[in-house]
């Protein structure tokens, strides 16, 4: 929104240069009341869609999109469990309260040690990757005198999502275990993956997993995948008579990033994934599982925006493939792909504005960028601001909450952006901004 004396962008109550001259730019900008809002949104959508087919669900947080103490906290509270993809991701996790019966453990190369943390914290499901991982986890477990729960990440084949790297279930890639035989017959990956927990007593197999990609936008991905995991429960049921209790269906629910764009609508996607599961149990004649699903980007993503402030403003002459001329107006601010790796990594498309003031200058192709040492160091690739954009104007953009703190990098030895929530009219530094001291501590060379 916008506020009707200055023009300057209000989050949450709180006007963009006053989070500026609180914290200083570039800044992750996290909504609070958001990130609850839209946490509450899939807990209710999706339960009340299982409810209605007869089973239960499960939604946990995926961490990997923004995790701090305090959004784990949040999610917590909203009642959405967490899913950790590392052994730094449990660690914040745990440090923020959230038990370890709460949690799930991803990664496709854990390590002895962060599979032994997960073991020694109680979390209440590890995704197995490989049968490698299979039996270092067993081993681990029985030195402990424990029972480790664990699922198997598979792979279904379905393609869903994105940008190539950010579609997860086809086979050509490092997750999970394929449900497909190999040429010459016999049981699939999946299948030996599943059979070979159970015969380690020191696993318990609490269900399937699995992960179809990110930035879905309808549930037909979802519900195909669906499908193809209750089929592999179905035929281990009836060759070792373990029909396991749970299905994970995964997250990559998407979100609007740009103005124009429709978001995925929580209510219609679960209903649909609902009937799917309710359909498909009816027809092999199995009871329904218990569901979980992960959304991440789903809940945090809208839930921020990144401010910046202008620089260098440069208008550039560029010969179109046709031969025509236009100037395209280069904007540059005080972060980049250094904070936002996205649009550099995936060609993702962002939307921004003018954050400290109102304009009514006529409007001007801008292409936003960073002030790293690449050409690709690119923010926004395209957006239409008024032309008389001009250093020291604050530059929002919108939907950064996912993905963008959580890639972040110090390239270039800049320092990486505080997350500041913002709630009711008040802010406070969630994650603290780096400093060049940060920078210096680490190199002890």
């Amino acid at each position: 929104m916008r506020d009707d004396d200055a023009g300057a962008l209000v989050v949450a109550g709180v006007p963009a240069p006053r989070v500026a001259a609180e914290h200083g730019t570039p800044a992750y900008v996290l909504d609070e009341g958001e990130f609850r809002a839209r946490a509450r949104t899939y807990v209710d959508a999706f339960g009340r869609a299982f409810e209605a087919v007869g089973t239960g669900v499960d939604v946990y947080y995926a961490g990997k999109a923004l995790l701090t103490k305090a959004v784990a906290r949040w999610a917590r509270e909203e009642g959405l469990r967490v899913d950790t993809a590392s052994g730094g991701e449990l660690a914040i996790a745990l440090a923020a309260g959230v038990p370890g019966a709460e949690l799930g453990l991803h990664g496709n190369n854990k390590s002895d040690a962060e599979l032994a943390a997960a073991l020694d914290a109680g979390v209440g499901r590890i995704i197995v990757d490989s049968f490698g991982e299979i039996d270092r986890l067993a081993d681990l477990a029985a030195a402990r005198g424990v029972v480790a729960p664990v699922m198997v990440r598979v792979t279904t084949g379905v393609h869903a999502g994105g940008h190539e790297y950010i579609s997860t279930a086809h086979e050509d890639q490092k997750f999970g275990l394929s449900v497909n035989a190999g040429p010459e017959g016999g049981d699939s990956p999946a299948v030996l993956a599943l059979l070979r927990i159970l015969e380690r007593p020191s696993l318990r197999l609490l269900g399937i997993h699995s992960h179809i990609g990110s930035q879905i936008l309808d549930a037909a991905g979802f519900a195909e995948a669906a499908r193809t995991v209750l089929r592999l429960r179905a035929h281990l049921g009836i060759r070792t008579g373990v029909l396991v209790d749970e299905v994970d269906l995964g997250g990559g629910y998407g979100i609007a990033y740009l103005p124009q764009d429709t978001e995925l609508d929580p209510s219609q996607v679960a209903r649909e994934i609902a009937e799917a599961v309710a359909e498909a149990c009816a027809e092999l004649g199995t009871p329904l599982p218990r569901i979980s699903i992960e959304p991440g980007r789903a809940i945090v993503g809208p839930a921020g925006i990144t401010v910046y402030t202008v620089g260098t403003v440069k208008p550039v002459l560029v010969t179109a493939d046709d031969g025509s001329t236009f100037t395209r107006l280069y904007v540059s601010v005080d972060g980049g792909m250094s904070d936002n790796i996205r649009t550099a990594l995936y060609g993702a498309a962002y939307h921004a504005e003018i954050a400290n003031r109102r304009s009514d200058a006529p409007l001007a192709l801008v292409r936003v960028v960073g002030k790293h040492c690449e050409s690709g160091d690119i923010v926004v690739d395209e957006v239409l601001l008024p032309g008389d954009v001009r250093p020291g104007d604050l530059l929002a953009v919108a939907a950064t909450g996912a993905y963008g703190r959580s890639m972040a990098s110090n390239y270039n030895l800049l320092t990486r952006p505080p997350v500041i929530g913002v709630h009711e009219g008040a802010t406070r530094v969630l994650v603290r901004r780096e400093t060049v001291e940060d920078l210096l501590a680490l190199d002890v060379g």
